[in-house]
């Protein structure tokens, strides 16, 4: 691969045997160029505007300046793609905010981290960043202030949540909320089912509720919200028990308190 056509990357963390292991991993991979490497917030904006990258490893925590608020200082034309590299889960869910490749917790597999950088090079390759930049500065200055305390739950006039980041086994899976079919409370933690599989999320029911289109997410019992657009069918059990089944066939029972919802399709 041609210098002009190679996946120009910045490497920016604060510990430098992480910026060592990154680029030894970068290094097997031939269509990829470390072209710099900052260990602090400052340096990274500097390197970012000096170099014009497609690809940005960005720690969260730094000297001086953070992650997000690095991001927060470029012009829109200057915004790269970036894959974030941390040790921290919780700003996973920031991190999808602004429309970030790819989340890597540390530490990580060798194939997860290909697998990212992967993806972030067919995403390259399709937009060369044209409009990935114009979508991570459309939000950047509703997140540049803010700290990682959880957002509050939606208002009248903001949009539900539509996705949703889960830790499971060392990574950080991003779950479009059509997805769900449904939501099982488990102590302080909620047990999310979609395509076949099921997520332990540390989130209570409550404030996941919160979060959740009311219209499309029906709680049918207090430890069961349903996506009504997975609901196949109904079914009467006797004479007051109702039973809500998934187009997965996964059956559950609905609370006497939440019949009602269903009154008007019955």
């Amino acid at each position: 691969m041609s210098a002009a056509a190679a996946i120009r990357t910045l490497v920016v963390d604060d510990e430098p045997l992480a910026r060592e292991g990154l680029r030894l991993l970068l290094a097997a991979d031939p269509e990829v160029r470390v072209v710099g490497e900052a260990g602090n917030g400052p340096e990274a904006v500097r390197l970012i505007r000096e170099h014009r990258p497609d690809l940005v490893l960005l720690d969260v925590q730094m000297p001086e300046l953070n992650g997000f608020e690095v991001l927060a200082r470029l012009d829109a034309g200057e915004v790269p793609a970036v894959i974030f590299v941390t040790a921290y889960d919780q700003y996973a869910l920031r991190a999808f905010d602004i429309h970030a490749l790819d989340y890597l917790l540390k530490p990580f597999r060798d194939d997860r981290f290909h697998d990212a950088i992967g993806r972030a090079k067919a995403q390259i390759r399709m937009a060369r960043m044209s409009d990935l930049s114009q979508r991570l500065m459309s939000v950047l200055s509703t997140y540049g202030e803010r700290d990682s305390t959880p957002a509050p739950p939606p208002t009248p006039s903001e949009p539900w949540m539509r996705r949703l980041a889960i830790r499971d086994a060392g990574r950080v899976v991003f779950l479009d909320v059509d997805e769900i079919e449904y939501i099982e409370a488990a102590d302080y933690y909620v047990q999310i089912h979609a395509g076949g599989k099921a997520y332990l999320h540390r989130e209570t029911m409550q404030s996941l509720e919160e979060r959740l289109e009311p219209e499309r997410f029906m709680r049918i019992h207090r430890s069961a919200i349903v996506n009504a657009r997975r609901i196949r069918e109904l079914r009467s059990e006797g004479r007051r028990d109702l039973v809500v089944v998934l187009t997965s066939g996964a059956e559950l029972r609905v609370a006497r308190s939440h019949r009602e919802k269903f009154q008007h399709l019955r």
